[in-house]
């Protein structure tokens, strides 16, 4: 069990700012799970139009922000890193349920663990929550693929 920086994130991911939703991995079993964090700031690009009086976080971006910790999971798990030519993308999303709002100030959890990995697809069990509370949760499955 092992926690990742900031620097260590930008190595397993390909996204950058502002797409980019992990602050930090706070545990990662390969083969397992993985439990991260995104620090909800006041400055996020999508706050001022998600609502101007009353921010809250978009609930696709909390489904991204789960995605990406399941992407460094992958790729822990894998042994490896994404290279400039490597895209991780959704195949599908089961179950999506949204229980709480996440505004600025919050700290979203990520907590990720693997149901399946067979043929290049791998299926999530994910969930955010907020101080204990249920965010979002949802079953995720992802690939990763080799762009030209």
């Amino acid at each position: 069990m092992t926690s990742m920086d900031i620097h260590e994130i930008l190595e397993h991911l390909p996204h950058r700012y502002p797409i980019l939703l992990v602050d930090r991995v706070l545990e990662v079993v390969p083969g397992e799970r993985i439990k991260a964090l995104k620090n909800v700031s006041v400055n996020e690009p999508f706050f001022p139009g998600h609502y101007p009086h009353h921010p809250v976080m978009p609930g696709v971006l909390m489904i991204e922000a789960l995605a990406q910790a399941a992407a460094i999971l992958s790729f822990k798990t894998l042994g490896g890193k994404p290279d400039e030519k490597s895209v991780y993308y959704f195949v599908g999303i089961d179950g999506a349920r949204f229980k709480r709002p996440v505004t600025p100030g919050d700290q979203l959890i990520l907590d990720v663990s693997i149901i399946l990995h067979k043929r290049g697809i791998w299926k999530f069990a994910a969930k955010a929550t907020v101080e204990g509370q249920m965010a979002a949760e949802a079953e995720l499955m992802c690939t990763v693929r080799t762009i030209e």
